[in-house]
């Protein structure tokens, strides 16, 4: 099936390098960059919660954009691990919890019940999107498919709240979200289908 996917999950591999090699450079680690982002994230949050949304925007989209960063540390430097791998998915589910989170507060504290509901069901999609994911490669099967992965939900919340557009895009990114969620459940199980006429006799009990 051919990738649907809107945004790029890397830099183009010469700005990568370029950027990697200058930041490592530094002495600044790939998990130090993570840190600084969630940190960066958990404060757009906070500005939700305050009702700053163009602040919090801003501060969301830079900070977020520095998950293309961490890996390119990683790689310039030769420190990518798989530990490094899951502490900076780790974060990054957190960090997108924590603004979803925020707008569940910010649509409540001005009783806006309906789109509460539907800021929770935007966060349950974003975990299932990552869920199916890990779920694909502990098969061993790679999923990078999908048609909303967090790098199109990040620009999609973060132009939502600084254009004042939240109340707006909380749908399209609840939505999209769990339909990219049933995507990667479809891939998954078509993919086991394939594992299991290669490997008739090897199923799992």
């Amino acid at each position: 099936m051919p990738r649907l996917n809107i945004l790029p999950q890397r830099l183009p591999a010469g700005v990568a390098d370029r950027i990697g090699r200058r930041v490592g450079s530094l002495g600044v680690t790939a998990n130090m960059i993570s840190l600084f982002g969630l940190a960066g994230n958990a404060f757009a949050a906070y500005l939700v919660t305050r009702e700053a949304l163009l602040w919090a925007g801003i501060v969301y989209l830079i900070f977020s954009a520095l998950d293309f960063v961490d890996g390119a540390v990683a790689r310039a430097t030769n420190t990518a691990s798989p530990f490094g791998a899951v502490f900076d998915a780790v974060l990054d589910r957190t960090a997108e919890a924590l603004l979803l989170a925020a707008c569940a507060w910010y649509f409540a504290d001005r009783g806006e019940q309906v789109q509460v509901v539907v800021a929770y069901c935007a966060l349950f999609g974003s975990v299932a999107v990552s869920y199916m994911r890990a779920r694909a490669e502990v098969m061993g099967l790679t999923m990078r498919e999908g048609i909303f992965r967090r790098q199109e939900r990040v620009v999609l919340l973060g132009v939502g709240l600084v254009f004042s557009g939240l109340t707006v895009v909380i749908w399209p990114l609840a939505i999209l979200s769990n339909l990219t969620a049933l995507q990667r459940f479809w891939l998954i199980a078509k993919g086991l289908r394939g594992l299991d006429r290669e490997s008739p006799d090897e199923r799992p009990g």
